[in-house]
């Protein structure tokens, strides 16, 4: 069974001092390097928050606070500070991170319109990445999920690769949550369980 590893957003903005910085986030870095180090993945893939300034999940943008909530076409939009603005410093992933093994990465959240959570799509389910179709073309079958948050792009990830029909695992010592409601962390997890999820110690 070929297998990818599954790198979620590990970029400076959510890290720490970052604009929307996770809390103990560059506590998983270490956790992730051990893994491509010690393990065998016919794939590693890096997802990247990628958004124009303009982007409509932003509290700026909305003449709203951080924290509020707005519908955004159609779906409920949590208002978020500016984080990830393509070309910014942000955007980079964290300089910690050891990229030598990686051989994809998938840019998401660049339609100002709608947000994107999960690396295989929009949260309005309008438009793939382009993920579902480079893993499927390598004949991965069992992804492995790792980064930030859980409780966002990570929970979605998962929950996503698990409806395309991959077997899932997520490493718990290789996320952190945003925990913006103190139980949200929590509640991803179960979540991610019910949907089919292995969650790794």
């Amino acid at each position: 069974m070929k297998k990818a590893l599954i790198i979620v957003d590990v970029q400076n903005d959510f890290c720490e001092g970052g604009a929307l910085a996770v809390p103990g986030a560059n506590e998983v870095i270490p956790y992730i390097n051990a893994l491509m180090e010690e393990n065998e993945y016919d794939q590693i893939v890096l997802t990247q928050d990628w958004h124009p300034a303009n982007h409509k999940s932003f509290a700026s943008n909305n003449g709203r606070n951080v924290g509020e909530s707005i519908i955004l076409n159609g779906v409920p939009q949590f208002m978020w500070p500016d984080h990830c603005i393509q070309g910014t410093v942000g955007a980079d992933f964290h300089k910690d991170l050891n990229r030598d093994k990686v051989t994809h990465i998938i840019q998401k959240g660049k339609n100002t319109e709608i947000d994107a959570y999960s690396g295989f799509q929009d949260n309005n389910h309008f438009m793939k990445t382009g993920l579902d179709d480079f893993l499927k073309y390598h004949d991965i079958q069992l992804v492995e999920i790792v980064g930030l948050a859980m409780d966002y792009c990570v929970k979605f990830t998962c929950t996503d690769a698990v409806a395309n029909g991959y077997v899932t695992c997520l490493h718990f010592n290789g996320t952190r949550a945003v925990n913006v409601k103190p139980d949200n962390g929590r509640d991803a997890i179960y979540e991610m369980i019910q949907k089919g999820v292995t969650v790794l110690g």
